[in-house]
């Protein structure tokens, strides 16, 4: 059994100035304002939108990003739309393969201490569920079988596609004090992440401690 911290990676080829000044240029044709364009231009440009509410020109661009959190934090991800997914499958992935070291890996609740009692009752759970999918396992279980005794736990990877537009609102919602702990624990990892590779469109959304 192997615990490990949950991350994000932004899988996209991150072009900032390319992406506002398209952005802008997309933009202004609803203003017929194409002559207002200039070399610094896109960046009050992009915070006008965005301060008037007309975000409905962002989403001519796009992001991917890749979680890597449980799977309980996924089954959240997904309900957000309109977005792209494609997820590790827990009915083709066969944990007791060498590939995976034969063994569960499991996403660490933020939330509890190593010393708490909480945490120690929750890794003795996991461990006899590990103990139990690998006796399923070599009893010759097919893994989509098998799955039906994985953990919310679990460690997934998840793919995400999301316009600029829906990527702002799902961050909104999901780096909020009322989101839950582990959701909004990836949500602010990518979060800051934006802000330092696209300020002008992720700038005015603000971490809460």
């Amino acid at each position: 059994m192997r615990i490990i911290e949950p991350g994000v990676e932004i899988l996209s080829a991150i072009n900032a100035d390319a992406i506002l000044r398209n952005l802008e240029l997309y933009g202004r044709v609803c203003y017929k304002s194409e002559d207002k364009i200039t070399n610094d231009s896109a960046n009050r440009f992009i915070q006008m939108l965005i301060t008037n509410g007309h975000e409905s020109v962002l989403e001519h661009e796009k992001i991917t990003v890749k979680f890597i959190c449980d799977r309980g934090v996924s089954h959240e991800i997904v309900r957000h739309r309109i977005a792209s997914y494609s997820q590790e499958s827990t009915r083709y992935c066969n944990y007791n393969k060498d590939k995976f070291g034969n063994e569960l890996t499991l996403i660490k609740p933020c939330f509890w201490k190593d010393e708490q009692e909480q945490y120690k009752i929750w890794k003795d759970t996991m461990q006899k569920i590990e103990d139990s999918y690998n006796s399923l396992i070599l009893m010759g279980t097919r893994p989509e079988e098998a799955r039906s005794i994985l953990p919310n736990s679990l460690k997934t990877e998840i793919v995400v596609t999301m316009n600029m537009r829906e990527m702002r609102h799902f961050l909104k919602l999901r780096t909020s004090l009322r989101a839950h702990p582990q959701m909004r624990e990836v949500a602010c990892k990518l979060l800051r992440l934006l802000k330092e590779k696209l300020p002008v469109i992720f700038e005015d959304i603000e971490i809460m401690d």
